[in-house]
């Protein structure tokens, strides 16, 4: 293990976060916040503790596949922990609720402890909903972009924190792939806050929920989330952008180039539109027959739910614990299935979903011609058997982890509807569940053990599981990570 590059890379990310910390700053500040000295206290340690670990001598730049792992894992964790510490001194929160709220932020999950949110100070909103923008594409990815000091060890980053079964360059050049990412990423933030913006939201409202959109995180600065702005317009504009961040971003930069036949025949973002299409359709029968009066309405908060859970965000418009359980079971689903790979979204991802469902339809036809080879092919490429055997391990691993968190979770006692969304909201990075911890409710209740264990299950969600894991494991698995 070179720990010399790991600790340089490490301090690289904490001078990076002492100054995205200065906005938020700026923004205490220039309103006179309670919370301005918390902001300046934690700047200046932050960019001390950065500035002396970047500092550190490195004999070897070459990165290898266990420096890129605990780069990535520990990166996040740092990155939670120093950003915490505004919410700690300004007394706002104590430090586990401090570290749960800022690893469900930068994890993109939106779950939350606060209890009233529209009494926090603005400069500390503004912090927690950056937290998703950072998340969103990455930290690394950002680094990657903006700090191109890694040398040959950038793919490894790169790879080990892409959400997704694959990871490929757009570009030849690493920090070129991250810097065309991170353009079209911040080309949908700037269109969507002039949108809110033209819809009658401030533009501090404006930008803030853009955060949490194009991040796919859902923290508002509203206690009752984006159904406070009684606007259809806000609504739509919103579900859309939710909808467009879960499309994997390297199709958007096909689209630009013009290489429109491989954008429109995109398998994972066929399927991707075909779920969210019938998904919405489903509960919009269901609603209309039900509890809603106008079915346009109906549609609408239900494009928005389903936009909503789909890709991870989280937001709500409505109270959707209170819909009918077959509405409610269909979105339990689509915690599950998670946006598209290459996307800001969590879950599992659309393309393995689709590998499953190829995988189930090769079995079969197997059974009529048990000699015949079947590749499974995914955009007329097919897949090795090591891309096979890690997309299926994947699938048992995370199902693992849902249990195990579920039985564990489930010994406070809140009820197992409770506790099965509770873990699934947070592995699959989605924030919002059912019942106690529905739409309307917060995760303030939760004892301290049940919080650090939601937030650890939050980071393996948002690295895709094998990172952590593969970190404190021997042998082949660490190596597999960069192929799952």
């Amino acid at each position: 293990m070179n720990y010399g590059i790991v600790l340089k890379v490490l301090g690289n990310l904490l001078f990076l976060e002492s100054a995205l910390m200065m906005p938020s700053l700026m923004i205490a500040l220039g309103l006179g916040d309670p919370d301005l000295m918390a902001f300046v206290i934690t700047v200046a340690f932050t960019m001390t503790a950065g500035f002396v670990m970047s500092r550190i001598q490195v004999n070897k730049q070459k990165m290898k596949v266990r420096e890129g792992l605990s780069i990535v894992t520990l990166g996040w964790v740092v990155f939670s922990i120093f950003g915490a510490l505004p919410f700690v001194l300004s007394g706002t929160l104590n430090f586990v609720d401090a570290f749960f709220e800022v690893v469900s932020g930068f994890t993109t999950t939106g779950s939350t402890v606060v209890t009233d949110i529209e009494i926090l100070p603005k400069g500390l909103l503004f912090w927690r909903s950056l937290t998703h923008w950072i998340g969103g594409m990455g930290i690394l990815i950002f680094t990657v972009a903006f700090m191109p000091t890694l040398g040959s060890g950038t793919f490894h980053l790169f790879k080990a924190e892409s959400p997704g079964p694959t990871a490929d360059k757009i570009a030849p050049r690493m920090k070129d792939t991250a810097v065309i990412l991170y353009t079209t990423y911040i080309v949908i933030t700037l269109i969507e806050i002039i949108l809110l913006k033209l819809g009658g939201m401030s533009l501090y409202e404006s930008a803030l929920h853009t955060f949490g959109t194009v991040g796919t995180g859902g923290f508002s600065t509203r206690n009752a989330s984006v159904g406070a702005f009684n606007s259809t317009y806000i609504h739509l504009v919103i579900a859309f952008f939710m909808m467009f961040s879960g499309v994997n971003f390297s199709l958007y930069y096909k689209a630009f180039k013009g290489k429109w036949q491989e954008f429109l025949h995109n398998e994972e973002l066929r399927l991707y539109l075909g779920i969210i299409s019938l998904a919405t359709l489903a509960i919009t029968l269901n609603l209309t027959f039900s509890i809603y009066d106008n079915g346009w309405i109906a549609l609408r908060d239900a494009f928005f739910q389903v936009s909503s859970i789909i890709t991870t965000t989280g937001y709500a418009t409505a109270n959707f614990d209170l819909w009918p359980d077959f509405s409610k079971s269909i979105l339990f689903l689509l915690m599950f299935t998670g946006a598209s790979a290459g996307s800001t979204g969590g879950g599992i991802k659309i393309i393995r979903i689709l590998f499953l469902f190829k995988l189930i339809r090769r079995e079969i036809s197997k059974i009529y011609h048990p000699r015949a080879m079947l590749p499974i092919r995914i955009g007329g490429k097919a897949l090795s058997g090591d891309i096979n055997v890690s997309i299926a391990s994947f699938f048992a691993l995370y199902i693992v982890a849902f249990v195990g968190g579920t039985v564990l979770i489930s010994l406070e006692g809140h009820g197992l509807v409770s506790a099965a969304s509770a873990v699934a909201a947070s592995i699959g990075n989605i924030g919002p569940g059912f019942d106690f911890v529905g739409p309307t409710q917060t995760y303030a209740n939760f004892s301290d053990p049940s919080k650090l264990l939601l937030s650890f299950l939050m980071l393996i969600g948002r690295l895709e599981l094998y990172t952590v894991i593969a970190l404190i494991v021997p042998g082949q698995l660490r190596e597999r990570v960069f192929q799952s």
